[in-house]
């Protein structure tokens, strides 16, 4: 496994002083099979009048925090130490045809909700025919999954600040364009228009790649890419859209849900503030041992 180190800082200052303020964030990374979280400290400034820490229906870490008081600055800064080494899955030409998991999908009720549209999610239009192109009759899942993952990868254009939070996967369809988020709606809805389940994640990527590769798209600030269900014996298997990879260990997750309305890292209401100007800052090191 490779041992990181995860510094992840936002900052919010705003013109005129936020009376009352609260958030909701999902900033703790979560344990799951080939991460362990060693250790994870979320600090809040100013100090919160209330902290609520909780698990929600995903079974991923949330914090809610309420400021009662003036402030023209609100910081969240998360610290923490993950072991990842994310299982491999079986050669692809050794898993089931991807007709058999869109039969068990359905039937299975830890992933069927996977398998329906969400709000950014949703196989609207001509997203059904894009999919096909991969998923030839009695192809092995593994293997057409690749090819999708390759392909998005190969025909959209990464261009940040052309979309926003609100942006479907169709409208990625039509203009071919986005960022780490819209790849893996798009994707997401590939798999879903074929009654496939897919699940949206949340995380950070290895800020300097390894030895003798590019740097990542997407390093130096939060990432999104999917997992798909390959099925009871193999389980989730996830893919990086934006950056071509099948995710193993360059990966650190924080949350996972329908899409990105599900893990939004940080959202809430203020009261007063005016304008605002936002600072994000991420690193995720590997430790040296």
């Amino acid at each position: 496994m490779t041992l990181y180190r995860l510094h992840h800082s936002t900052t919010y200052d705003y013109a005129e002083p936020v009376v009352i303020g609260t958030h909701f964030m999902h900033l703790l990374p979560r344990d799951r099979p080939g991460q362990i979280v060693r250790e994870a400290q979320l600090s809040v400034s100013p100090a919160p009048d209330n902290r609520r820490d909780e698990i929600d229906h995903f079974g991923n870490h949330t914090t809610t925090v309420s400021l009662a008081g003036a402030h023209k600055q609100f910081n969240v800064a998360l610290s923490a130490t993950v072991d990842v080494c994310l299982p491999a899955p079986p050669p692809a030409g050794q898993t089931p045809r991807w007709e058999a998991i869109a039969a068990w999908g359905p039937q299975d009720p830890e992933v069927a909700e996977f398998c329906l549209p969400s709000q950014l999610a949703t196989p609207a239009g001509d997203i059904a025919d894009y999919a096909a192109v991969s998923f030839l009759p009695g192809r092995d899942v593994l293997e057409a999954l690749l090819e999708l993952n390759q392909r998005i990868f190969t025909e959209m254009t990464y261009k940040p600040g052309v979309t926003n939070n609100f942006t479907t996967a169709l409208h990625i369809l039509q203009t071919r364009t986005g960022v780490c988020q819209d790849y893996a709606h798009f994707m997401l809805a590939c798999l879903r228009a074929l009654g496939l389940p897919g699940r949206y994640v949340s995380g950070y990527l290895r800020t300097l790649p390894p030895p003798g590769q590019v740097k990542r798209r997407g390093a130096d600030q939060s990432h999104a890419w999917i997992g798909a269900w390959a099925g009871p014996d193999i389980g989730w298997v996830d893919f990086d859209p934006t950056n071509n990879l099948l995710v193993c260990d360059e990966h650190v997750t924080l949350a996972w849900g329908r899409d990105f309305n599900d893990v939004s890292p940080l959202r809430g209401i203020i009261l007063g503030g005016g304008r605002h100007t936002l600072h994000v800052g991420v690193d995720l090191e590997p430790v040296l041992t």
